[in-house]
């Protein structure tokens, strides 16, 4: 037996809410908040007070919105894009959750500082473009994660990868060795 609210999922489902209205809503609001913050379209004066020019920015996100909405393809890549970057997120929640059970209680609550909010920013980044790898198909169907994959673990292209990582990883020794001890990003102090 279904249920009630399984029922109304499907329904929704039927008259295409997950793959219209939502995806147009999402993108909608997304592009009116990027065009209202950069102010791409100047400001208008009204009365001595400026205005962003919010007809132009809501026109704008709604045409684009649409565009969106009017590709299937698009449609899917963002819906597996969001849904994964949200499973991305509750990862980095429970992570939190986890480090605060073992830091002392403060007011501001927990957040990583330092070196530790670096590397899991560089962690959440690699995470959201190996999404969007995943949720982008070629031609034959693969993702281009997939495609990617399978051209590193390529006999023939193995040698080119290993030395472009050599390279890469000499590059950044040397940056070590040849950097001022008094820099501050090295962590060292500053002499007079």
């Amino acid at each position: 037996m279904v249920s009630a609210f399984r029922g109304i999922i499907e329904f929704f489902d039927k008259i295409g809410l997950y793959d219209v209205v939502l995806p147009f809503l999402l993108v909608f609001a997304i592009v009116f908040a990027i065009l209202e913050k950069t102010k791409v379209f100047g400001m208008e004066e009204i009365d001595g007070k400026k205005y962003t020019r919010k007809n132009i920015n809501a026109i704008v996100a709604f045409v684009v919105g649409f565009l969106v909405v009017a590709s299937s393809q698009l449609v899917q890549i963002l819906t597996t894009v969001s849904s994964y970057t949200v499973i991305l997120l509750m990862v980095s929640v429970l992570f939190l959750l986890l480090v605060g059970s073992f830091l002392k209680e403060t007011p501001e609550g927990v957040f990583l500082q330092g070196g530790w909010q670096v590397l899991f920013m560089f962690i959440m980044f690699v995470g959201i473009v190996l999404i969007f790898l995943s949720a982008i198909k070629t031609k034959e169907g693969d993702t281009w994660l997939e495609a990617g994959w399978s051209w590193i673990a390529g006999g023939s292209t193995s040698n080119a990868i290993g030395s472009i990582v050599l390279l890469i990883i000499l590059v950044l020794f040397m940056v070590y060795i040849v950097k001022e001890p008094g820099h501050p990003s090295s962590g060292g102090t500053k002499k007079d």
